[in-house]
Formats: structure tokens, sequence, C-alpha cells
């Protein structure tokens, strides 16, 4: 199966710094294959047989633990997961100069559609919905200040989700299918 692994603060103001190709061989050795990391912020496509995402999560999180003794957190979805999440995610949303357009991926103790009603999105700003595993959000570029969403740094809630551009969620998804195809 061809699973993605987001990990969460890494690379991030000179913190939690990690080299993605020593992440590639922690990966290796934790015995994922057809390990590929894509840009520097933690997006590792890899293909396991354990069928278990919270498994898949709590093993690397320990291989990253031993071998960067850094403790990061590691949110793990299937293709069918990805799959899922691209389709709830509108084609016309962008991330560039007029919008911005995030995926923010949820930890599964918040993976709820309830986790709208704690966001600090002001009404009428922007365009915010849930998909199993994650909160799409865009806004005009002009309105991020003014959405009440860079109001969620910082919380709780926020500790629990990573969050991808849109653009980068494409690729990964791509990256996947791309794996995917050269698996079968």
């Amino acid at each position: 199966m061809i699973y993605v692994a987001l990990l969460r603060g890494i690379n991030v103001g000179g913190n939690n710094k990690i080299n993605m190709k020593k992440l590639k061989e922690t990966f290796e050795k934790a015995g994922m294959s057809h390990v590929t990391t894509y840009i520097n912020s933690g997006n590792i496509i890899f293909s396991s047989e354990v069928q278990s995402n919270e498994e898949l999560s709590l093993q690397l999180e320990q291989a990253i633990l031993e071998d960067f003794s850094l403790p990061i957190r590691v949110i793990v979805r299937n293709i069918t997961e990805i799959q899922n999440i691209m389709k709830a995610l509108p084609e016309e949303w962008s991330n560039d100069t007029q919008m911005k357009s995030d995926v923010l991926f949820l930890w599964d103790e918040i993976n709820d559609i309830s986790v709208l009603e704690k966001l600090p999105l002001k009404p009428g700003i922007g365009s915010v919905m849930y998909t199993p595993g994650a909160i799409l959000f865009s806004v005009s570029k002009e309105n991020v200040t003014k959405s009440g969403m860079t109001k969620l740094v910082g919380t709780s809630l926020y500790k629990h989700m990573t969050v991808r551009n849109v653009n980068t969620t494409r690729q990964i998804y791509k990256l996947m299918q791309m794996a995917e195809q050269e698996e079968s």
C-alpha cells in the first residue's frame, strides 16, 4: 500500500532541522520501501505492508526520535484517504498571488466535522470545509489576516494538525499515484 507521512513542524524557522536524505534512510531502516521525499517540510511517500496508519505513525515517530533525537509527530495517510481529500478539494483553489488555499491534515483525536466549530474563522471571509482527515481552507490573499485563521497558530487545536498548501498537497498526490503505478 502507498502512504504519505506528513511530519509536523520540521525545518521551520531554523527549528527541528532534518535532512531529507537522512530522513529517507531512517524510513528505509524502519522497513518502508520505495521512499521518496518531497520538499523540505517533511512529506514522505512510501510503501509498506503494515496496514494501520496508527502503527506506521508510532513506528516512524520512534525511528525519527532514535535517529534525530527529535520528538516529531507524524500523520500517515494511505493513497485512498488522500484521493478522497483530493476529490473534496475544489479544483479552482490555488496558492498563488491572488489566493491562499491550505489543507489542514488532522490527527485522529480531532478528525470530526465538529472541528469546524472550534476554528477562529470570521463568517463570510474565506471558505472552509471538512472532509474526513482534513480541513480545507481558502481565502483571497488580501483577506488572510482578516479571516481570523491566523489566530489558530499556537492553540491546542493547532497542535493536532499539520498544514500543507494546496500546491504541495496536489504534488504529494501525484507522487503517490506514480508510486502506485510503479508498484503494480
